[in-house]
């Protein structure tokens, strides 16, 4: 028997499972995490022992990885609860994916099982001062340690990448660099690196934002660092752009799951909100103006979730999935921001209380329209994909 989204009895019963785990453990105590903008180091613990870590890790490394839209949803079900969460498995993920797609035998063996676990926290940087979403202008050079092409000793890493979800915490960081500054085209030079923390490799500060608490977003400067030549991905220069971009298919659905979720905590405590408030006698939903906000938000929710479940399925299906996951993460994202937005209205003036969620979802959403590629990127990438593709 599979459900709607097209789960098996497993699957569902994961995704039921991070349900309880948000309702009981997580929304009880995320008010006063969020705004203390404290580590949620009891619920990153709690997060391992459910296995959230190792959705993403296939046997013989992991033990349970599950299908593109059961992960969706778990991230949606996180989400839910708090943002932050989601993002703490986001770049994570996208690495292990990397590896598993395109890592040796040796980096699997190395590194997966101990991320399926969590004991192992990975994330990406792709992001450089000034460089926003264009990767290919990227200044981080990786150059051979040995000189004259000589990679036999390593690489030497130079470099500044800025806003990276939780480096500190992160052991494993998959860096995007030019290990070939002259390629022509400029993505034919451009590698990914497996780095460790060591000599070199400084965090050197956490951004202030607006929302996202609780997880750390710095900046990270690579100062000849060394790294070895087993750290680069898959063992061959000048596929790095490629791999991250498919790597980036998920890294959006994730964004796009996380959006989703925020709109759901968003419309589900505006219509409860909006029957349990009375205003000239009546619960306020039974105002005109109010009921055709909730039933705008409760559209749009279930559209944006549909363009979710859709791009997530044509990830699995391992056709390219670049522009349903750009539709996606456009979508969800823009439709987290208006419904973030709209919950605050029917909430009224308690809707910019700090004491009521909503203000944190406002908070929270518009990270998804700016992060992992802007959605002006992404209506870029959806605009060139309809001309390639002759259409829809």
């Amino acid at each position: 028997m599979t459900t709607e989204a097209g789960l098996d009895a497993d699957e569902q019963a994961i995704v039921e499972t991070v349900r309880e785990f948000v309702d009981r453990d997580v929304r009880p105590v995320v008010r006063d995490l969020e705004h203390d903008n404290v580590y949620p180091e009891a619920l990153i613990e709690q997060m391992k022992r459910l296995g959230i870590f190792g959705l993403a890790v296939p046997e013989p490394y992991g033990e349970v990885r599950v299908s593109a839209p059961c992960y969706a949803l778990v991230t949606e079900e996180l989400a839910r609860g708090w943002m932050s969460l989601a993002g703490a498995m986001g770049g994570h993920t996208v690495v292990a994916k990397l590896l598993s797609d395109y890592g040796t035998e040796e980096q699997k063996q190395k590194y997966l099982p101990r991320m399926a676990t969590g004991e192992l926290r990975a994330t990406m940087a792709l992001t450089e001062p000034g460089g926003g979403s264009d990767l290919q202008a990227m200044r981080t050079v990786a150059a051979p340690a040995g000189g004259d092409g000589d990679t036999s000793a390593g690489y030497v890493l130079n470099g500044t990448k800025t806003w990276i979800s939780n480096a500190r915490r992160a052991g494993l960081v998959a860096v995007l660099c030019k290990t070939d500054p002259d390629a022509d085209p400029p993505h034919r030079g451009i590698s990914v690196l497996l780095v460790e923390k060591g000599p070199g490799f400084t965090v050197s500060r956490d951004l202030p934002k607006l929302g996202y608490k609780g997880v750390e977003s710095c900046e990270l400067s690579f100062d000849d660092c060394r790294v070895p030549e087993s750290a680069l991905l898959g063992g061959v220069e000048g596929q790095g752009f490629a791999q991250m971009m498919r790597g980036l298919e998920i890294g959006r659905i994730q964004v796009a799951a996380r959006a989703t979720g925020v709109a759901r905590a968003a419309f589900d405590d505006a219509l409860r909100y909006a029957q349990e408030r009375e205003s000239f006698g009546v619960p306020i939903w039974k105002h005109q103006s109010v009921g055709n906000h909730l039933a705008e938000m409760g559209t749009k929710l279930t559209a944006a979730r549909q363009l979710l479940l859709h791009a997530a399925r044509t990830y699995d299906s391992g056709q390219r999935s670049d522009m349903e996951a750009g539709m996606a993460k456009l979508f969800c994202s823009e439709t987290a921001m208006e419904v973030a937005l709209t919950a605050v209205r029917v909430h009224g003036g308690y809707g910019y209380s700090t004491e009521f969620d909503v203000e944190r979802y406002f908070r929270d959403a518009p990270l998804m329209i700016v992060g992992e590629g802007t959605n002006e990127i992404q209506r870029d990438v959806v605009a060139r994909q309809l001309i390639a593709r002759g259409g829809l």
